[in-house]
């Protein structure tokens, strides 16, 4: 078992260091987030984002954080707020970025900024970079500044190096299932955090595993079918990019049981990219990453850290909001990026 995870951390490392050394240009914006990365993304992956959703009349909108001051105040109230960050890395300290403590508190100052302020945080998963115990305390004293006090997580594969998740749900799960799996209610929606994150083979893809299945299922089951769902993960539900495992195998049985609800909204990390996609009543969105970018699907020999100019790391650094509005089928999504003025944040933004 401590072979298989020490496996994990030195495919890992390998994939970064052949990410650091091989140039890589996103010529196309294939995401359709209104960002030109043309020429400057070479060997790195999309930093120091997060998401606002507003939860409306049941529907969820997404907005990145630092465009929001450009928006009326009133498209930001709704039944429900709160905000997604994932992937901070805490520890990693590579060329890619040297300071994810950094760019964490970036994104959490873009939270505080806000006129409308999230009722509480989402994380999705990869807290830590190598699950040491140093890692987790400084992302909890920066999430500590954030004007949301409550913080819901989801462990990534980073999280559970060495231990099998044990030091995660010691500080995380306490009151979750099995390897920290759970769910609640904010004010009318329910939330399913799950974990596909254990036993993870690198390059491999996530899953659920029978045990988290049925527990889920069992979960949903008394529910209204207009009760909106809203799921979140580390590893994306849909099949992204299977070649380099971004997708679970087991997604499929776990969606079956929500195609009876009229609104379910799927957020996952991992990518450390945004993408989107809607398929029947869910929409997939991934967030990404408050660390460093990856590149886009097959446009590397494999997925690791990309490394650009230290004077254009913040310009790929963003965060994304949601909002939710009953009677309304989409996901509104505005993708923008630390570094640049709040009226270019607002040109940036997209609606699906």
């Amino acid at each position: 078992m401590r072979g298989r995870r020490r496996e994990r951390v030195l495919a890992t490392e390998r994939r970064e260091t052949m990410s650091e050394q091989k140039k890589d240009e996103i010529l196309y914006d294939h995401h359709h987030d209104g960002i030109d990365r043309r020429g400057f993304l070479k060997c790195m992956a999309w930093a120091g984002s997060g998401a606002f959703c507003v939860m409306k009349g049941g529907v969820l909108s997404s907005y990145s954080l630092s465009s929001l001051a450009e928006l009326d105040p009133k498209e930001m109230k709704g039944e429900l707020t709160f905000a997604q960050i994932s992937d901070s890395h805490m520890g990693f300290n590579k060329p890619a970025n040297t300071d994810v403590v950094g760019t964490l508190k970036a994104a959490v100052d873009k939270i505080n900024a806000l006129k409308k302020k999230p009722e509480f945080l989402l994380h999705t998963g990869d807290i830590s970079h190598l699950a040491r115990p140093e890692e987790f305390d400084t992302v909890d004293q920066i999430l500590k500044g954030a004007v949301a006090k409550d913080v819901f997580f989801v462990p990534g594969e980073h999280d559970v190096i060495g231990d099998d998740g044990k030091q995660y749900l010691e500080r995380y799960g306490k009151s979750t299932n099995g390897g920290g799996w759970y769910s609640f209610d904010k004010k009318g929606v329910h939330f399913v955090g799950l974990v596909n994150v254990m036993n993870l083979k690198a390059g491999g893809l996530g899953t659920l595993g029978q045990e988290q299945l049925e527990w889920m299922e069992k979960d949903v089951k008394s529910l209204s079918a207009s009760t909106p769902i809203i799921v979140f993960a580390h590893i994306p539900l849909w099949s992204v990019y299977p070649q380099w495992g971004w997708g679970t195998e087991d997604s499929a049985q776990a969606l079956g049981y929500l195609k009876r609800f009229g609104s379910v909204t799927v957020l996952n990390g991992h990518i450390h990219q945004t993408m989107q996609k809607v398929e029947g009543n869910v929409t997939f969105h991934t967030a990404a990453s408050t660390a460093f970018p990856q590149p886009e699907p097959g446009k590397a020999d494999s997925p690791g850290p990309m490394k650009v100019p230290a004077e254009q790391l913040r310009s790929l650094l963003g965060i994304t909001d949601v909002r939710f509005k009953r009677g309304k089928h989409a996901l509104a999504i505005v993708d923008s990026k630390l570094g640049e003025s709040q009226s270019a944040d607002a040109e940036n933004a997209q609606s699906y």
